[in-house]
């Protein structure tokens, strides 16, 4: 049975809600992040980044979630969670998955620790407002694409959707949320209507204000 290695809220919230779509046995362990769970020598023998999420499955051990959700859609493909291999809508899927996690998502984490890149409060807070700006475009170009459309791809509900549904929940408290965005916000609506959505968040404990 898979085990599935995260904390609340964090990128490992994209594949937990994947597991509980596919409906299969799972463990969900929840490390400790005040307790350092995610640096003791144990996880780290998993993931040597001492991050999540990682996916232990027998023998493998994955870690990086877009890369754990594209080996949920692909070990399970009865859940259809990604368009079949060799059409333009699995061109598509690649395309929706590798922008949220290689374009917004690496984005905010730079907005997120500062720290890590510039030294002192001045020189965070204008690095921090500038990748914010940044952000604003990305979620605009995303509620653009989501105009007509039920889910990122169209009518099909797939992967890419609980990861986006990840990242524009870390913009809740961000000067102009993604659910205030036209498409997006009835998008999120619909996403956390999901059972499996919700019985992700009621697993992680968390509360209003889910995006």
């Amino acid at each position: 049975m898979p085990t599935l290695y995260g904390m609340p809220s964090t990128a490992a919230m994209a594949p937990h809600i994947l597991l509980r779509e596919i409906g299969r046995p799972f463990d969900l362990v929840l490390l400790d992040r005040g307790k350092g769970e995610h640096k003791s020598a144990a996880y780290l023998a998993l993931n040597p980044h001492g991050r999540v999420p990682t996916l232990v499955d027998g023998d493998l051990v994955l870690y990086e979630a877009a890369a754990i959700c594209l080996h949920l859609a692909d070990l399970y493909p009865e859940a259809k969670l990604a368009p079949a291999v060799g059409t333009p809508e699995r061109a598509e899927f690649y395309k929706w998955l590798i922008y949220l996690t290689n374009s917004v998502q690496a984005e905010m984490l730079l907005y997120f620790y500062p720290e890590r890149h510039v030294e002192g409060a001045e020189a965070q807070a204008a690095f921090q407002a500038a990748s914010e700006a940044r952000l604003n475009g990305h979620f605009d170009g995303l509620d653009r694409a989501l105009a007509g459309r039920t889910w990122l791809l169209g009518d099909t509900y797939s992967a890419a959707d609980p990861y986006l549904f990840m990242l524009c929940r870390w913009t809740r408290f961000m000067g102009r949320p993604a659910r205030t965005l036209a498409n997006l916000g009835p998008y999120l609506a619909r996403v956390l209507e999901r059972p499996a959505v919700k019985a992700s968040f009621e697993a992680e404990g968390l509360d209003a204000p889910y995006y």
